[in-house]
């Protein structure tokens, strides 16, 4: 499922990162990559803050929705 339809507080495995290339660098540069864990902190309108490798990370709902989980 789309990282936008996760529950929020909850230890997700991101299954895998869509998109085209220039997509898929840019989120792997920000620690989305096959494997690694992520947590839904809130979303607004299906925008998202996220919290990958400790960091929170505020992304849009376009690119959310090109990570599997």
């Amino acid at each position: 499922m789309p990282l936008t339809m996760a529950t929020a507080g909850i230890e997700n495995t991101i299954q895998k990162v869509g998109g085209n290339e220039k997509t898929k660098k840019y989120l792997e540069s920000l620690g989305f990559v096959s494997g690694s864990t992520v947590i839904l902190v809130s979303e607004v309108s299906g925008n998202v803050i996220v919290s990958v490798k400790g960091v929170r990370i505020a992304i849009d709902k376009q690119m959310a929705m090109k990570i599997l989980v």
